[in-house]
């Protein structure tokens, strides 16, 4: 659901602060770490070292930072700002001697993270508003960022630390004078970045953030889960688990990915398969993107083929048919992948050895447009029901950092294999799941939008052809039926035709009635051997006397108690023919209460005193407590009735849907 525009100038600004806010993680990833293959999204390992109160707090960091930033998801623009500040003192000057306070290195262990949410929360800000080609270059971003950080390590002095310094200082400096003035002219807040607090969308919105804090939270249980208690866990011996390290890391990452799951799945259904597509991508573009940086380095390459990806990939996932050529794009980053590992005799790590800057720059550049592509394609999915901050951030973050590890069981144990380069198919196989995904979510998300549409569109018939019944209905009512009404009544005093006029003006009037009701002739939806639609049986009984009114939906009850509750109404019709006198009109009202039913009967006739009931049950007449007190008992249901001499009477049954 799109919310309302803003004024250019701060979709301008909602733009820059992002970019600028990008550069953050451009900043923390532009590290040797990042040739780690632990190395994530979110800057985390997938195990905390629980040694002492400061490794916990460094632990719980990034927990606190996600689920702030969801909750304040409203004010990411202050958000990357206060991300901008706590990282600024890092970067400066050893000669200044900045002190920085007891603590606050722990601050900086959620910046990451912080700065990753706030992005999202903008991505989905621009979505929810319709701008959906900046809604998924941001969301886009996020992911290509980490690939930024690492081409300018293989791009520039990699054994520098001074140009390593000077460059993390510009990046901050940078989105720190871009973020500062987003915010300000932003007002510091963004309503569209999340729901509004309505009782209805209250708790999804939180699920998710649960969701989203307890796959972040992982770290402490699996820090708990040493060797010796996963071999014991697992029933093998200490020194098989530490010979093949490689294994007990493929099962935290399995534990680890069956639970994150769990949680998305928890969140809902678009997350689920939004968190697992986003995260087979990241998992799938490790080894290949290793394998360009290494095959460019020390080249300016790195940065244009990242580059040139980001802006094919943004690009791809802004068009209409994105989803389809999304899948065609990663499709054929995994074609490459095939193609390199064939042309290569089954060892891609020549192309780093040898410096080839062709494919290394083909491979970049598809494997960065893949990427890009699918998670604005993933973002575009889950914007409408604001589960984007929440499932590409700490979802799929930990997802992909478990995957990592799980994929490594895939390589062989020796030294020589166990580089993850060496196993390129394994990404190409992954890159195609990926393409998999990515087309069953623009499938998914095409079919709920033309659902969506129809039952629209059905509302909007019904309403207006309610309206257009009820404008008929009025002069109708009060000409027409008030005249066939006249004719039925005395029509056999006029001798002749008359009695044939009095039942042609019944007949007319109870199918004048009906049409107005707007009953259709079709059984209902959801109508079958098992469930029929009261409304429709009870308008069967209108004729020129009885008048039945009810809902505009239909009843449906199961098909006995309908059966049994039209029978006691008809029971009740009938006692008005027999007792309420010759002129007596009926009307029969049904309403729905959700867990139960109601239905009144209701008569001017003469009526009768209350002692008559018993009267009549003491001398063997039993066609009230049978045919109609009885069968409502039977169904767990209450008769009530109320008449006095010369007011007529009125029946009331009330009928639980569950007796």
């Amino acid at each position: 659901m799109e919310t309302p525009a803003i004024p250019p100038v701060q979709r301008t600004a909602a733009l820059i602060g992002a970019v600028s806010g990008a550069l953050l993680i451009v900043s923390a990833t532009a590290d040797h770490s990042v040739y780690a293959n632990t190395q994530s999204l979110l800057g985390l390992p997938l195990r905390a070292t629980l040694h002492d109160s400061t490794t916990v707090a460094y632990a719980a960091a990034p927990i606190v930072a996600a689920v702030a930033g969801l909750l304040l998801l409203r004010r990411w623009p202050l958000l990357l700002v206060a991300a901008a500040l706590v990282t600024l003192p890092t970067v400066l000057p050893a000669e200044w001697e900045v002190r920085l306070p007891a603590g606050y290195t722990v601050l900086t262990h959620g910046t990451q993270v912080l700065v990753v949410v706030a992005l999202l929360g903008a991505a989905q800000a621009m979505l929810r508003r319709g701008e959906t080609g900046r809604g998924t270059l941001v969301a886009g971003l996020v992911v290509a960022a980490p690939l930024l950080g690492t081409a300018l390590i293989s791009a520039w002095a990699l054994l520098d630390w001074t140009a390593l310094l000077l460059w993390h200082r510009a990046l901050v400096l940078i989105a720190l004078a871009g973020v500062v003035p987003a915010a300000w002219l932003l007002k510091g807040h963004d309503p569209a970045a999340r729901p509004d607090d309505e009782p209805g969308r209250r708790w999804p919105w939180l699920r998710l953030v649960l969701a989203a804090g307890g796959a972040l939270a992982l770290v402490f249980p699996l820090g708990l889960l040493t060797t010796e208690r996963l071999a014991a866990l697992l029933g093998v011996s200490q020194s098989a688990m530490y010979r093949h390290g490689y294994a007990e890391e493929a099962v935290i990452g399995v534990i680890t990915l069956v639970v994150v799951a769990g949680l998305a799945a928890m969140a809902g259904p678009w997350p689920l398969g939004g968190a697992l597509t986003a995260a087979t991508v990241q998992v799938g573009l490790l080894a290949p993107m290793t394998l360009a940086m290494g095959a460019l380095q020390f080249t300016s390459m790195p940065v244009v083929a990242v580059a040139a990806g980001l802006a094919a990939g943004a690009a791809l996932a802004w068009g209409r048919h994105r989803f389809p050529l999304t899948a065609a794009v990663t499709v054929a980053a995994a074609t490459a992948l095939f193609i390199a590992y064939a042309a290569t005799t089954g060892h891609p790590e020549k192309l780093a050895s040898q410096r080839s800057v062709i494919p290394g720059i083909l491979i970049a550049v598809l494997v960065t447009a893949a990427v890009t592509a699918a998670v604005g394609c993933i973002a575009t999915t889950l914007a409408p029901t604001a589960a984007l901050p929440a499932t590409l951030g700490p979802l799929a973050g930990v997802m992909a950092l478990a995957g990592q590890h799980a994929v490594a069981s895939t390589y062989l144990p020796n030294s020589l294999t166990s580089n993850s380069v060496n196993h390129l198919t394994t990404s190409a196989v992954l890159l195609l799941v990926a393409a998999a995904g990515v087309g069953g979510l623009g499938f998914a998300q095409q079919w709920a939008t033309r659902r969506a549409d129809r039952l629209r569109a059905e509302q909007i018939r019904r309403e207006a052809a309610e309206a257009e019944r009820n404008r008929l209905a009025r002069p109708i009512h009060d000409g027409v039926l008030q005249v066939l009404a006249l004719m039925q009544r005395h029509g056999t005093e006029l001798g002749g035709a008359g009695p044939r006029l009095a039942t042609l003006a019944g007949e007319q009037e109870v199918a004048l009635r009906s049409l107005l009701s707007g009953n259709p002739a079709a059984p209902p939806t959801g109508a079958g051997p098992d469930r029929l639609d009261l409304r429709s049986a009870l308008t069967a009984l209108a004729s020129a006397t009885v008048e039945v009114a009810g809902p505009a939906d239909p009843v449906l009850l199961p098909g006995p108690a309908a059966a049994e509750l039209t029978a006691a109404v008809q029971a009740a019709l009938d006692n008005v023919r027999h007792h309420a006198g010759p002129t007596a009109r009926a009307w029969v009202l049904l309403e729905d209460e959700g867990d139960a039913v109601r239905v009144t009967v209701r008569d001017d006739g003469v009526g009768f005193a209350p002692e008559r009931l018993a009267e009549a049950a003491d001398a063997g007449r039993l066609g009230v407590a049978q045919s109609m007190r009885g069968r409502i008992t039977d169904l767990g249901g209450t008769t009530e009735i109320h008449s006095r001499p010369g007011r007529g009477t009125e029946v009331e049954f009330h009928v639980p849907r569950r007796p």
